[in-house]
């Protein structure tokens, strides 16, 4: 399968640890920060001010090979599954050259309401966009 999204994230000097390489945690940060860059930009979410908001319910990542400062990562995302009120991002991190794959993972947003936090369904724009980067 392809991802439908790209882009192109560098890495920081505060990214490494002690072991010289790329902390673990980053990869969950880059995910996180280019799946909310996508809603944000691509799907017309506010979030600080919309009616709903995306509830991380479940996060995976398996890594691969090792990354560190300086590098510009070459991050790509795709919908692995759509529901009425949730959505399965899964997003790849590779070297610059795009071909090399850093790690793999996916959250699950399901969306609800910003006052009760009770599940709504996905609609409007941000449906339209998540279903463009769907694949079966």
């Amino acid at each position: 399968m392809t991802y439908r999204y790209w882009v192109d994230v560098p890495t920081r000097w505060n990214d490494n640890d002690c072991y010289g390489h790329m902390n673990n945690v980053i990869h969950y940060e880059m995910m996180d920060t280019v799946v909310n860059t996508w809603l944000i930009r691509e799907a017309g979410f506010d979030p600080r001010k919309d009616d709903v908001i995306g509830m991380c319910v479940a996060s995976r990542c398996e890594y691969k090979a090792e990354a560190a400062f300086p590098e510009t990562l070459r991050v790509g995302m795709r919908i692995g599954k759509l529901g009425t009120s949730s959505v399965r991002y899964e997003v790849g991190l590779f070297r610059a050259d795009g071909e090399t794959l850093i790690a793999s993972g996916d959250f699950t947003h399901v969306f609800t309401d910003r006052v009760t936090r009770r599940p709504v369904p996905i609609a409007g724009r941000m449906r339209e966009a998540m279903e463009r980067l769907a694949v079966s």
